[in-house]
């Protein structure tokens, strides 16, 4: 059934029980260290740093909206897009967009101005929502923008190009909508990550939608009592459907703004969080924090914290060994997707399987996997190729780009454009991104498995392994290393650590920097591969 029943389910059986919670622990700094200013200001120019609404509130609001969408000429496949940070706003704007039958279109909200219209025009839009952080990227071609299309503010001060959200929703009725959503119908566009270019816009009909959501609420037995801590921005598959599979258990959220150990771990022990969904480096902050005494664990109260699971990049196993050390009883997860496949879990290792750290896992609920050749012929067992998953929660589409669809969509199989294995045991392992592969001197490198044996460095903080020209290998493996606060550290000492690895996987060259990520915790190598590769390719290929 599509996922909208799931939250008319709710509204009806648990109305008066909490749903989403928003903290906001900057905005709490903000009022403590202007306290005396504060006084002299209206209250209604904060913004509150802890708000909650009910699931009957939740689900009036998604109604609201979504009879508002209809009154302004809003039908189904029509296109709305949401440009907001993580707010209590979010998802019942997310969910009345999906209640009128048209299609919900997420924005990265690291998109600059240029990119924002570029996704407006390729997704078509008819109507954009956006928050204030983004007047600034959104008023230098809001008439371009407005030309056919409706713009949507969130927010105070509404600049004179949007219409007020509060205003134009306040008196819509707030009672469920007579609009048959099927499964085959269109539920929502989702932007890949761009990293090769302007994104590409992916079409998944409800049957994603819903597949993902049960599927969530399956991988981790996701009960009524439960209740998920949401960090990473919902714009993305990964955290808006592992919220969704408390919305299948019927379980409360929290929606948290803010990415400190102390913040992260203040927001489990006060509000009583069970479920934790990291990113790697969020994790290892946590950790380096408790090995510096900057946070301790007797400060808070965490004993209903039963699972910490992290996705969206390669897992070191050094961090999941350490992460035990501290937090003996946690369950432990791993989950694989793409935006694509409707976000983490086509893959995942289980609860159970915490002996398997190191692997992504095995196919999820509902998936099946294989991994090919350049021929399309599936390997042997311990041996590469790319990874191709099947199931209830492929994409449709590229929309409007057939030719980026027929290649990564075969038969049915999503082609991840990810290098795997798969062990003796049926258990997958990832070993890097196909783009990813360095060749040098003709030998295949898998720079994930240069990272995670790096890692194991007790200075190193983070580290991303890329390509580098070089005249005579073709490829030179190089690792841009950040360094734990507090520490010095020296390329010999790294090269000296690196003699454990095989010759031909040892860093050529050794660069000391922080690392990029993106708001989902993946490195950006394009970045660095141009930071670090294009002026010296350029120079090459002058010389030759």
């Amino acid at each position: 059934m599509p996922v909208i029943q799931y939250l008319e389910r709710n509204a009806k059986m648990y109305g008066n029980e909490v749903a989403l919670v928003e903290l906001n622990p900057d905005e709490q700094d903000k009022r403590r260290s202007n306290w005396k200013e504060a006084e002299l200001i209206e209250p209604s120019k904060f913004e509150p740093f802890r708000r909650e609404i009910t699931w009957k509130v939740f689900n009036e609001k998604a109604n609201r909206f979504a009879n508002m969408l209809l009154d302004r000429g809003i039908k189904k496949g029509d296109k709305v897009g949401i440009l907001m940070y993580n707010c209590i706003e979010w998802l019942p704007i997310y969910f009345g967009v999906l209640k009128t039958g048209a299609i919900a279109v997420p924005f990265n909200f690291r998109y600059d101005a240029d990119e924002i219209m570029y996704c407006v025009n390729l997704s078509e839009l008819q109507i954009l929502v956006f928050g204030p952080e983004f007047t600034g990227r959104i008023e230098p071609n809001a008439d371009a923008i407005k030309a056919g299309r409706l713009l949507i503010y969130v927010g105070d001060n509404c600049p004179e190009f949007a219409e007020n959200y509060y205003q134009v929703v306040s008196n819509y009725p707030s009672e469920n909508l007579n609009i048959e959503i099927t499964d085959d119908d269109y539920g929502a566009i989702y932007f890949s990550s761009g990293t090769t270019g302007f994104p590409k816009a992916i079409l998944h009909k409800h049957l994603s939608l819903t597949q993902a959501a049960e599927m969530e609420q399956k991988h981790h037995a996701t009960g009524r009592e439960d209740n998920f801590l949401c960090i990473p921005p919902l714009y993305h598959t990964g955290a808006k459907f592992h919220w969704m599979g408390s919305m299948v258990a019927g379980s409360k959220a929290v929606l948290l703004k803010g990415t400190k150990p102390a913040t992260i771990l203040k927001a489990m022990s006060d509000e009583h969080c069970t479920i934790a969904w990291l990113l790697v480096p969020w994790a290892q902050d946590i950790l380096d924090a408790l090995d510096r005494g900057d946070v301790k664990l007797s400060d808070y109260k965490l004993d209903q914290w039963r699972l910490m699971h992290i996705g969206a990049q390669p897992v070191p196993p050094s961090l999941i060994k350490r992460w035990k050390e501290y937090f003996p009883k946690h369950d432990y997860d791993t989950n694989y997707g793409l935006s694509e496949s409707t976000g983490p879990g086509c893959v995942h290792l289980g609860m159970e399987n915490i002996h398997k750290v190191g692997a992504i896992g095995v196919p999820g609920y509902g998936w099946e996997c294989k991994i090919v050749d350049e021929k399309d012929a599936e390997v042997r067992q311990g041996d590469v190729g790319e990874l191709c998953v099947k199931g209830p929660g492929v994409m449709t589409c590229y929309y409007n780009n057939p030719e980026a669809t027929a290649e990564c969509l075969k038969d049915g199989w999503l082609y991840t454009g990810d290098m795997a294995m798969k062990d003796e045991d049926g258990f997958i392992f990832l070993v890097d991104r196909k783009k990813d592969v360095i060749v040098s001197g003709g030998e295949n490198i898998y720079p994930v498995q240069i990272e995670d044996f790096m890692r194991k460095h007790d200075k190193i903080k983070d580290v991303a392994v890329i390509g580098l020209p070089d005249y005579r290998l073709g490829e030179k493996t190089a690792a841009i290393v950040e360094i734990k606060d507090g520490m010095t550290c020296t390329v010999e000492e790294l090269e000296n650590f690196c003699q454990m690895l095989p010759r031909y996987k040892r860093p050529k060259e050794i660069i000391f920097n922080t690392i990029p990520r993106n708001a989902t915790g993946k490195i950006e190598k394009p970045k660095l591969r141009k930071m670090y590769g294009a002026d010296q390719l350029v120079a090459q290929e002058n010389r030759s």
